[in-house]
């Protein structure tokens, strides 16, 4: 067995970047209130602009120096250090904490060139698979030609789909003898920048995989299910492989038209925003992941997003993107609920996703995904987190794939 770690010596380096980051922020913030309310502005009204002056902005830009001067000092002696301690295995409880992290602050831990960022990788029981043939075929001796990629949601890791003893892929793969790998990916990016990526990486292990694929199918979960549908547009684009080789897509709680929770969290900064009082209060908001607020309208495209503030007040003014052509698809819903339908259902659903979003239920006819009736399910009595684990959802799914494809 593998000796795992809590810690690791290069998330002390990524912790100690992040806490710089945070002081000289909250100096941002601080020094943005006290210029707002020395300049003595209306209740309601644009906050005026600028810093402070004279002695209060020195304190200010001191603070700010120092701490950039310390902070650089920490990274450069941990820099030296890290290489020294050598790494181990990571622990579960570390993968969460850190899938957490990716998922509220994943934007920013990339661009800042934080350790602490997760790359995008298949993997098998935590580990990295190596993509080339040889790698592939020694990792996975027993690989047939039925592929299942399981793609986890907003804040989770690949580690997650065992939850209580039950893991969807190696049912399956003892049910059905698909060979399951699992996505692991930092789900604070945008959308589309995952799924064009991770339409790369579905591309470069259906072309290396140790036995003809017969069949690619693909499991995702929230975040992991839009990730699915960016990957299939994106790789058509490119003229991929893959595409072709993908015979049915299975949705758990996917947010196909948004998530309430990101539509009230904009609302709040909108709201901070409109007193020079509290305004600068909304840059706490702000501070979360472009994952995160491409779920208020469901962003799968760069061009959603490309050139827009993404936290301003805006209507669903986004492409739509179809179910893959020719590929089965299904969704899975859940409720809270004794029974579908009511209010609760509509509003709530599985806790985080409505019933309506997670069946693709729309009433533009162009943004309706039209699964048909035999192909979608609610699960009553079921929070978000129980369709990785519940063994009525697992039933459904298994019956789904154990389907005989149809012929091209």
């Amino acid at each position: 067995m593998r000796r795992t770690s809590h810690v690791h010596s290069t998330d002390l380096r990524g912790l100690s970047r992040m806490t710089a980051d945070a002081v000289v922020g909250l100096t941002d913030l601080v020094e943005a209130m006290h210029h707002s309310i020395a300049s003595t502005p209306a209740l309601l009204g644009k906050p005026p602009a600028g810093r402070t002056r004279g002695i209060t902005g020195l304190v200010y830009r001191s603070v700010r120096g120092v701490t950039r001067l310390v902070g650089g000092g920490i990274d450069a002696v941990l820099g030296q250090l890290v290489p020294l301690f050598g790494e181990k295995a990571s622990s579960p409880e570390r993968e969460a904490v850190l899938a957490v992290l990716n998922g509220v602050l994943g934007d920013y831990l990339e661009s800042s060139g934080n350790p602490l960022a997760i790359h995008m990788r298949l993997r098998r029981d935590g580990r990295p698979l190596q993509t080339d043939k040889a790698s592939l075929a020694a990792a996975l001796p027993d690989a047939g030609g039925k592929l299942l990629v399981l793609a986890h949601g907003l804040c989770m890791n690949d580690l997650q789909w065992a939850r209580q003893g039950h893991d969807h892929g190696a049912a399956l793969a003892r049910d059905l003898g698909y060979t399951p790998v699992y996505l692991h990916y930092n789900s604070g990016r945008h959308i589309s920048t995952n799924g064009r990526e991770f339409a790369g990486q579905l591309e470069t292990l259906v072309a290396n995989w140790p036995a003809p694929v017969k069949e690619l199918a693909i499991l995702g979960h929230s975040m992991g299910g839009l990730l699915a549908r960016s990957a299939w547009y994106y790789g058509t684009a490119a003229g991929h492989i893959w595409p072709r080789r993908l015979k049915k897509l299975v949705f758990l709680g996917t947010p196909h038209h948004g998530a309430p929770m990101e539509r009230g969290g904009n609302w709040i900064d909108i709201a901070l925003g409109t007193s020079p009082y509290t305004a600068p209060l909304s840059r706490l908001g702000k501070i979360r992941s472009a994952g995160i607020t491409d779920l208020r309208h469901t962003w799968l495209l760069d061009e959603d997003w490309h050139g827009r503030d993404r936290f301003a007040r805006s209507g669903s003014h986004h492409a739509a993107v179809p179910l893959p052509d020719g590929v089965k698809c299904y969704a899975i819903a859940a409720t809270t609920g004794k029974q579908a339908g009511d209010l609760k259902d509509r509003l709530i659903g599985d806790g985080l996703v409505p019933l309506a979003s997670a069946l693709g239920c729309h009433a533009e006819h162009d943004r309706n995904l039209m699964f048909p009736q035999e192909r979608q399910w609610i699960a009553l009595e079921t929070g978000h987190l129980d369709l990785l684990c519940r063994e009525s959802v697992y039933a459904r799914i298994r019956d789904w794939l154990a389907e005989q494809a149809a012929a091209p």
